[in-house]
């Protein structure tokens, strides 16, 4: 479409989650599903006491450092089963929640745009509840895709001591742009499944189709949300950026005290309601913008969208 109107999808987006701010909540559910910010834990590790004057690596300390690894793990078995499977029960929790806000701010940003004054948190979540299978799955299956592709490459760099990574540098260096292509394409298949009712095979034909048709238009809106995304993560991270760095840079210093590790945890604890919540209003704007991108590029001219004034 050569009259795509990059600056009123920017701007509406913004006055559409400006004005209904019950999308922030879906932005940061969404995040959880994004790869938002987490916290950073560092380990410090104590010098060694070189009394009997043998080498930290010697065998005889190494064999000595696994059986009491094996011995703590006997110990603690059932209180390590317990940890991994919360972690992944949360996991799954976090994925969950973030498929349902994905869902939520394409339906919440399509009712907006026709013009609605109210959005109601429960009825999006009920709205978004047939989605989500589809949604999980189209994702689910093209980060296999990718894992399947992936993972041999990175075991004969590995079995290779690295050196099998310069062999196949170049098709990493073609993977990037693929990956981004890919991405591109998921965006607009997800909101086809979501806005007209489609299954995964349809969604993904449809947003191909979309994507490839609109070439232009969606490697530049790419641009502009990859670029104008990544700056403002690195601002809103900047905090945590700022706690951390002084650790790595005075590693040695963690020999004498933990002390500064802690403030800089503490810090970065106190931080992360902050980061989540600027991380989901960034969530909610790109995913807003990429849904009005669909809506611009698959209406009809005559239907077009209704403007709102954003309140102050």
């Amino acid at each position: 479409m050569n009259n795509f109107n990059f600056g009123e999808v920017l701007t509406r987006a913004w006055q559409i989650i400006w004005k209904h701010k019950i999308l922030w909540v879906f932005g940061i559910l969404a995040s959880f599903a994004r790869g938002s910010g987490g916290a950073s834990s560092g380990g410090g590790n104590s010098g060694y006491q070189g009394g009997s004057g043998n080498s930290p690596f010697s065998t005889g300390r190494f064999e000595r450092i696994i059986g009491q690894a094996g011995q703590f793990i006997q110990d603690n078995l059932w209180i390590i089963v317990a940890v991994v499977a919360a972690i992944i029960f949360l996991s799954l929790i976090a994925y969950f929640l973030g498929m349902m806000g994905r869902i939520g701010l394409i339906k919440g940003v399509a009712q907006a745009d026709k013009g609605a004054e109210r959005l109601s948190f429960g009825e999006i979540w009920a709205e978004s509840m047939p989605f989500f299978w589809r949604i999980f799955g189209i994702n689910f299956l093209v980060g296999l895709a990718f894992l399947v592709i992936l993972v041999p490459f990175v075991l004969f760099g590995v079995i290779t001591a690295g050196i099998g990574f310069l062999c196949i540098l170049p098709l990493l260096c073609i993977m990037i742009p693929l990956g981004w292509a890919v991405m591109v394409v998921i965006e607009q298949a997800q909101a086809a499944i979501v806005l007209e009712d489609l299954n995964m095979l349809d969604g993904f034909k449809r947003g191909w189709q979309v994507a490839k048709t609109n070439a232009v238009p969606m490697i530049i809106m790419a641009l502009i949300l990859a670029i104008g995304g990544g700056v403002l993560g690195v601002i809103v991270a900047l905090p945590i950026i700022i706690a951390v760095i002084p650790l790595i840079v005075g590693v040695t210093a963690l020999r004498e005290s933990f002390t500064p590790l802690y403030i800089a945890a503490a810090c970065c604890v106190v931080y992360l309601p902050v980061l989540l919540f600027l991380n989901g209003l960034l969530t909610a704007y790109i995913q807003t913008s990429w849904t009005l991108t669909y809506l611009r590029l698959t209406q009809p001219k005559e239907e077009a969208p209704v403007m709102i004034e954003a309140n102050a």
